[in-house]
């Protein structure tokens, strides 16, 4: 009874103490949660005034407002007689099981900040990988959204993007225009080529530098195949490939230059009909 009795005395000293210890964890937490946002802003405004790519800068942001969070919960939980030793250690352990049970998604994840230290390509930039092609419109951790040409929403993981071979039409300002077709054999192959020369030199998108490159390619069995090889502004790249296969069709009928049917039709030897 006596016990009892030294217990209930001594209770409302513990209700203030640990009241006390409750407020201070409040006011902490509020204040850790603040600073933290404030953080996030900061360092965003910091890293978007270097010109960094918004991608790293939103992603480096987001990291330290996450961080100071974790952190911030931590010594809350300190403040009210929680201990954190233990605590940390059932959450390396769950975070353990987490991670087995969800390789693929860290998988993504750490090819997602690769993505965005390295930046093999960057947010604006046209790619083409796995015959999947399209405008980088965001990267995210996990996955990276593309709109393609005929404006369709592609999302793709990240790890897809670190193992298959990606190809960036962006990074590059000139592309070069190959075309492969045919003429009759019995066209003068010299008129032929003055033709070519003509309109690629009647189209101001055709640069002089690099010079563009003709010549015949193959003897096939029914035509003489000429490649023509202009170089071009990468922005350029679409309206001068239909352009100019539909120019040099008309003036080879102007002209009287038989074009051999059926053969096979007039193809890109590289590039994609994107405009980039």
């Amino acid at each position: 009874m006596e016990n009892f009795n030294t217990v209930l005395d001594r209770l409302p000293e513990g209700l203030v103490v640990f009241g006390l210890k409750i407020i201070a964890a409040i006011v902490l937490l509020i204040i850790g949660l603040r600073l933290s946002k404030i953080a996030r802003r900061t360092l965003d405004r910091i890293l978007s005034r270097q010109s960094l790519d918004v991608t790293l800068t939103r992603f480096a942001a987001n990291t330290a407002e996450i961080v100071l969070v974790v952190i911030t919960f931590i010594i809350v939980l300190g403040q009210v007689g929680i201990q954190t030793a233990s605590f940390l250690t059932v959450i390396a352990s769950a975070g353990l099981a987490i991670g087995l049970a969800l390789q693929g998604s860290l998988s993504n994840l750490s090819a997602g900040v690769l993505l965005i230290l390295f930046r093999p390509f960057s947010v604006g930039h046209f790619i083409e990988f796995g015959g999947v092609m399209g405008t980088v419109e965001e990267i995210q951790l996990f996955v990276t959204l593309l709109a393609t040409p005929d404006n369709r929403s592609i999302i793709v993981p990240n790890s897809k993007l670190i193992s298959d071979v990606v190809i960036n039409y962006s990074t590059k300002s000139e592309r070069r225009i190959d075309l492969e077709f045919g003429v009759a054999y019995s066209a003068d192959l010299d008129r032929v080529k003055s033709i070519i020369e003509s309109v690629l030199a009647s189209d101001s998108r055709i640069l002089s530098e690099p010079a563009p490159t003709i010549g015949v390619i193959a003897l096939a069995e029914s035509s003489v195949n000429f490649a023509v090889r202009p170089w071009v502004k990468s922005e350029h790249f679409l309206g001068v490939l239909m352009g100019l296969q539909e120019t040099l069709k008309k003036r080879f009928d102007q002209e009287g230059i038989e074009i051999p049917f059926p053969q096979r039709e007039i193809r890109v030897l590289q590039g994609n009909l994107t405009d980039t």
